[in-house]
C-alpha cells in the first residue's frame, strides 16, 4: 500500500538539481542491487512475488531452504502448495502467495517452457505478478531502465518534487519523463534505498540525507 498523498507538496527541482540528486546517489552507491537474495531469475521472480506487503528481510529469512529444494518451476510444482506454505509461513499473506507461486510455476511450464518470459506483458500474465513485480524483475535481471513504484519510490519521488502523483502508474510515468536517461537503470533502486533507510515515512532522517540541498519537501526537518 502506498503512503497517503503528500500534505506538504514539494517544489519541483530544476533540471540541474535533478541531475545533481541522481549524481549524488550514484556517487554514494554506483551499482545498487535488490536486497532480495535468489540463486537464479526464476527464484528472484518468486522472491519478488513473496515480498509484496512484506519486507525483503522476512523473505530472505524464509526462502533459502525452499530455493535449495526448488529452484526451477518444475521442482516448485513437485514441492506443491503445501510444501511452499511450510517454507513461507512466516511471511504475510503466505496462503495466497503459496497459491500464486504454484500457479505461476505451472504457467511457466505450460506456456513458456519453464523459462521466465522477457516482456512486461507476458510477465503480467503470471499469477501474482503485477506491473511493479514485472518492472523489478526486468530491471534486476535484464538491466532494463524500468521504474518499479513501491511505497518508498512513491514517497521519495513526491518529497523530492520529481513527481506530484497519487497512484503507482502516474508516478512511474512521471518519473520516466523527469529522470535523465543516464540515471534510469538504477533510479528506482536509489529511491527505494533512500526511502527505506533515510527518507522514512514518519520520521525522515534529514540530517543524514545526501540530497538535502536539493529537496523541496516543505515538511523536511533541519
Amino acid at each position: 500500500m502506498l503512503d497517503k498523498p503528500m500534505l506538504a507538496i514539494a517544489r519541483k527541482p530544476s533540471a540541474a538539481a535533478i541531475n545533481a540528486i541522481f549524481a549524488t546517489f550514484a556517487a554514494q552507491e554506483p551499482h545498487p542491487v535488490t536486497e532480495l537474495v535468489a540463486p537464479n531469475p526464476f527464484c528472484l521472480l518468486v522472491a519478488i512475488v513473496l515480498s509484496a506487503q512484506a519486507t525483503d528481510v522476512s523473505v530472505n529469512k524464509a526462502t533459502p531452504p525452499m530455493f535449495a529444494r526448488a529452484d526451477t518451476p518444475q521442482k516448485m510444482l513437485k514441492l506443491g502448495e503445501g510444501g511452499v506454505k511450510n517454507y513461507i509461513k512466516t511471511i504475510g499473506l503466505f496462503n495466497a502467495k503459496a497459491k500464486n507461486v504454484i500457479a505461476l510455476s505451472q504457467r511457466l511450464v505450460d506456456v513458456y517452457g519453464g523459462q521466465v518470459p522477457h516482456t512486461r506483458e507476458a510477465l503480467e500474465t503470471l499469477p501474482g505478478v503485477g506491473r511493479k513485480t514485472a518492472n523489478v524483475w526486468l530491471n534486476c535481471v535484464l538491466g532494463e531502465p524500468t521504474i518499479a513504484v513501491d511505497t518508498h519510490v512513491f514517497r521519495v519521488g513526491n518529497r523530492l518534487g520529481l513527481c506530484s502523483t497519487t497512484n503507482p502508474v502516474a508516478t512511474e510515468e512521471a518519473l520516466l519523463k523527469t529522470i535523465p536517461k543516464k540515471w534510469l537503470q538504477h533510479a528506482h533502486h536509489w529511491l527505494i534505498l533512500h526511502g527505506r533507510y533515510v527518507c522514512k515515512a514518519r520520521k525522515p532522517e534529514c540530517a543524514r540525507c545526501v540530497v538535502y540541498a536539493w529537496c523541496g519537501y516543505k515538511a523536511k526537518t533541519v
